[in-house]
């Protein structure tokens, strides 16, 4: 029942973002690649050109002199080989994979092959040049803009749904206070009728309309649990305590015992005495209200509803089967405010709830129905 705007707006936030984010990338990726295929190209460049000074230096040797002195740079490091690859010179710390013409690279290694004038340089057949270069202020470049760019996104998507879903929230808290206040004043008057139904009955005894007032007394109550619960979910924590499932259990068929009478349907019950289990009494109600009063609404007149408590291997099983309609959907029913049949009433939030309580607290719920013959629900509590 309540809207909750920062979660709308964090959770819409985050998908607008992944779009965007994914739109805005992909160009982003695009341009790096340039920008990589750029600075390969500048490696590329700046190793010819450190071959062709090599070159130059080995090119103004004159025999005359005793020795020569190849150069040696902090960035670069070069070879000789002769043309069977044999080294002549070296001051490679690595082996190359390849002596082709042209530039090559292997890891975070670049080099480039230049071939020489034969037996001109030394005896050498070819000049090799290599340097270590990585891409680092690319990818942190890259990494930067896109940080930038996921977070501006966010945040301007958060503050925007923010400003979107004010007006629902608004609307939403109004909405929620006319509920509270409508079911405030339905339950003055609802416990009115009880209260007075039961003194009638006390003075002048039962009768048919006495218990069509009842029947529809607890029905409404029944629905207005129901709305209690939804508009207390999330701010209320129901407290879980060792409860007596056999009694809370008889004492809530008794309670519907009027509303089955007036449709001449027994309630069947095989209920061993003291059966306990740690659980919160508002969820256990809402299972047990929800479970007997359908299959009360949808059973045919003069029939009647078996209603069971017992253990398997260790589990506790609640089981109530009715010989009623049947349901066509039984995967449908627990969506809410699905009504399969309009003509019985209700406002399809029942089973709704019973859904949300049994995935919360790890209750296995059983479902089997024929039309025409009956439905049987289940509920298998798991030791805790």
């Amino acid at each position: 029942m309540i809207f909750d705007s920062k979660k709308f707006a964090r959770k819409y936030a985050l998908i607008y973002t992944a779009v965007l984010a994914v739109l805005l990338i992909v160009p982003l990726v695009t341009y790096v690649l340039l920008l990589l295929q750029i600075d390969e190209a500048k490696v590329k460049l700046s190793l010819e050109s450190q071959s062709k000074k090599i070159i130059i230096s080995m090119q103004r040797y004159k025999n005359s002199d005793k020795v020569y002195h190849f150069p040696r740079y902090k960035e670069y490091r070069a070879a000789l080989y002769n043309d069977k690859y044999q080294i002549i010179f070296s001051t490679l710390e690595f082996e190359p994979s390849s002596f082709t013409e042209g530039f090559h690279h292997k890891g975070n290694r670049y080099y480039y092959v230049y071939p020489l004038a034969e037996s001109y340089y030394f005896g050498a057949s070819y000049l090799l040049v290599e340097t270590i270069h990585t891409a680092n202020d690319i990818y942190l470049f890259t990494l930067s803009m896109m940080i930038a760019i996921i977070i501006a996104l966010f945040i301007f998507s958060l503050l925007l749904l923010k400003n979107f879903s004010a007006p629902f929230e608004k609307l939403n808290t109004q909405l929620d206070n006319f509920i509270k206040d409508s079911m405030h004043e339905i339950n003055t008057p609802l416990t009115i009728i009880n209260l007075n139904a039961d003194l009638f009955a006390n003075k002048y005894g039962e009768n048919k309309y006495l218990w069509r007032i009842k029947s529809a007394s607890k029905t409404l109550a029944t629905i207005y649990n129901d709305m209690d619960y939804l508009v207390k979910q999330g701010r209320v924590e129901h407290k879980v305590q060792v409860i007596n499932f056999s009694e809370f259990i008889q004492n809530r068929v008794d309670y519907f015992q009027e509303v089955a009478n007036l449709k001449q349907i027994n309630l069947d019950t095989n209920i061993p005495s003291e059966v306990t289990y740690a659980f919160s009494k508002t969820k256990l109600q809402r299972i047990v209200d929800n479970t007997i009063s359908n299959a009360i609404k949808y059973s045919n007149d003069n029939s009647h509803v078996e209603i069971k408590l017992y253990e398997d291997d260790g589990y506790i099983v609640f089981e109530v089967r009715d010989y009623g309609v049947g349901i066509k959907n039984v995967e449908k029913i627990f969506s809410r405010y699905y009504r399969e049949n309009e003509a019985k009433g209700g406002f399809g939030i029942g089973l709704n709830i019973v859904k949300q309580i049994t995935d919360e607290e790890n209750i296995l719920l059983e479902v089997t129905s024929k039309l025409g013959e009956g439905t049987t629900f289940r509920y298998t509590f798991l030791p805790k």
